[in-house]
């Protein structure tokens, strides 16, 4: 199996999310990971998971203006432009 540009949307479960997303790097695919629709909770599972993306390479974007301050905010084309350059988007 060739390695994929892969897109991952976080929008109702952001925990899943991190650990698909750090998951789907085991097979070398490139993984891009969007949190949407609310910021990410504080709570020791996210920040078990945010761990999993550092080691995974994994840099997250945000469409949440509210964690911009924390993470890379993409607005509308930024998205569609991830979307478009994506193999697979998976939304979780």
């Amino acid at each position: 199996m060739s390695a994929k540009n892969l897109l991952v949307l976080a929008r109702r479960d952001h925990a899943e999310a991190m650990r698909v997303a750090a998951g789907l790097t085991i097979v070398g695919h490139a993984v891009s990971l969007v949190f949407m629709d609310r910021p990410v909770e504080h709570n020791a599972e996210n920040a078990a998971n945010a761990d999993l993306l550092e080691i995974a390479g994994i840099e997250p974007v945000t469409t949440v203006a509210a964690m911009a301050g924390d993470l890379p905010l993409v607005d509308a084309d930024g998205l569609a432009r991830l979307v478009a350059e994506a193999n697979e988007v998976l939304c979780l």
